[in-house]
């Protein structure tokens, strides 16, 4: 086997339906995929960030900003009640078709413009330091009462 060691596996389907488009929608002068592909690029963990999409645009967007779309997401898993798991599952699988070799996976969403590269890092760091674990899931504090960040 060859190829990536570690991937970052980014979820991007076409069909969102509050925010149409919402993962190629510009934010701030870039389209919101872009500050996930950089964030994990900028991390140095990841041999490889992948964009798992059914989406030909998508695609394109996400390979102009420094990610690779070596397979299209069939369409049974871009669906709106589709979970990460089977999308995260699929890319592997897809990825080890291509004869590379996946030690490490981290799934980072589209739609996360604040992201930064050092809470990536600092992740993966926890992950290691702790055995290996088979994952770390971020966690923030937030400044006020949790029930304050929603709204009806």
């Amino acid at each position: 086997m060859t190829g990536a060691a570690r991937l970052a596996v980014i979820p991007a389907r076409g069909g969102s339906k509050r925010i149409p488009r919402k993962n190629i929608r510009s934010f701030a002068g870039k389209p919101m995929i872009a500050y996930a592909i950089e964030a994990a690029r900028a991390s140095g963990v990841f041999d490889k960030v992948v964009v798992t999409t059914d989406d030909q645009e998508i695609a394109e967007i996400a390979s102009a900003a420094g990610a690779v779309v070596p397979f299209m997401r069939p369409a049974d898993l871009a669906d709106d009640h589709t979970p990460t798991v089977p999308v995260i599952a699929h890319a592997i699988s897809a990825c080890r078709e291509l004869g590379w070799r996946v030690d490490e996976v981290c799934c980072i969403y589209p739609g996360v413009p604040l992201i930064d590269p050092k809470d990536i890092v600092t992740a993966h760091e926890v992950m290691v330091a702790n055995g290996g674990r088979q994952y770390v899931f971020p966690v923030t504090s937030f400044p006020s009462p949790i029930q304050r960040a929603l709204r009806r």
